[in-house]
């Protein structure tokens, strides 16, 4: 949502200046131009864009905003994890994170001010949902994240051409991108414009809590995204416990969905897993995983728990999760074991909430 009726530049795809610079009665060819001062040269008002004349400055900046979300504060972790709190035109405030490592910054996107299928161990349902976000709102957590980078290099693990940018994007911030689905897939299009930011297909994943038509839709757009579904339990009756969305498209229906969806795209999905002490890291869980995935072709990822204010769920010890991943080893699953971050400041997997971003 923007104020005073303009819209965000940042939430306009490439191709589409032209027919704008077209209405405004300008040359097609200052479309170009627009494009490159905006995602290569990443400016941050429209009097940075001295290639334009002043009039048309003038005009674009009555029409469209092109300041990135306002940065509230931020937080540096221990681990270097840096957490943005932005706020968007109408006070509404969110989550974004940065995480740097080998020669690369991976950024963790919101799409949704909270999130209304109130998964137990995730702190942005805990609330409910405040409202979905613009796809400008979405690409402009990106141009805020390119502000703080220009402003603190030491963020930057590599020597940067140009505008420091991430060079990876998981769409793993508060909400469930499914339940905004036109308005993410308009931002991460743009986000993969090669006349844009140009952030590879391969280098964006969208997480998802299992909404089945949203992979479905996904499925037939030809898109190289990846894909990351919240899976968190071998059986039904336990997933149901801790993520209400099964009751609506049990498991059975989830990885049928994701199956056809890997033999349509040739993409396999990658299953998250947080493990949690004495509810789904037995040995008996493990078992079940095994069966239930011993078709797929398909990744495995185990998350030990981060701790979440409100959710009495504990992380197992070293040991268990480790008992954990070798025997999907053995079984010849595909798997990793996530390393979270920037727990320290309630930044790791499940720890953004709405309740950290009023404040």
């Amino acid at each position: 949502m923007t104020g005073k009726n303009k819209q965000s530049a940042w939430g306009v795809l490439p191709e589409e200046w032209k027919p704008i610079c077209r209405e405004l009665g300008v040359p097609a060819y200052r479309a170009d131009q627009i494009t490159v001062a905006l995602h290569r040269n990443l400016a941050m008002s429209w009097q940075e864009v001295t290639t334009l004349s002043k009039d048309l400055r003038q005009t674009l900046s009555e029409n469209f905003t092109l300041e990135p979300l306002k940065i509230v504060r931020t937080h540096t972790s221990a681990d270097r994890v840096e957490k943005l709190l932005l706020e968007c035109d109408d006070g509404e405030r969110i989550e974004t994170v940065l995480i740097p490592s080998k020669g690369r910054v991976t950024q963790c996107i919101s799409t949704q001010a909270g999130c209304a299928f109130r998964c137990a161990f995730c702190a942005s349902g805990m609330n409910g949902l405040n409202r979905s976000l613009e796809a400008g709102e979405i690409v402009a957590q990106v141009i805020s994240a390119c502000q703080l980078m220009r402003e603190k290099p030491e963020l930057v693990p590599f020597k940067a051409i140009g505008a420091p940018r991430p060079g990876n994007i998981v769409v793993m911030g508060m909400g469930e991108p499914f339940d905004n689905y036109d308005q993410v897939i308009r931002a991460l299009r743009i986000l993969n414009d090669q006349r844009g930011i140009n952030i590879g297909a391969r280098h964006i994943t969208i997480s998802t809590c299992g909404v089945v038509p949203g992979i479905k839709r996904l499925g037939e757009e030809g898109l190289q995204f990846e894909l990351s579904v919240s899976l968190h339990a071998p059986n039904d009756e336990l997933r149901s416990q801790i993520m209400p969305v099964n009751k609506k498209w049990p498991i059975r229906e989830l990885l049928d969905v994701c199956n056809a969806y890997t033999a349509k795209t040739g993409r396999i999905v990658t299953y998250e897993y947080t493990l949690v002490r004495d509810f789904n890291d037995q040995p008996q869980h493990v078992a079940a995983l095994i069966q239930l995935l011993r078709r797929c072709h398909c990744k495995v990822n185990l998350i030990p728990l981060s701790p979440v204010a409100g959710y009495s769920g504990r992380q197992p010890d070293e040991r268990r999760c480790l008992e954990f991943l070798d025997a999907l080893h053995k079984a010849r699953v595909n798997v990793t074991m996530r390393k979270s971050r920037g727990k320290d400041v309630n930044a790791a997997c499940g720890q953004l909430r709405v309740a950290e971003a009023g404040g």
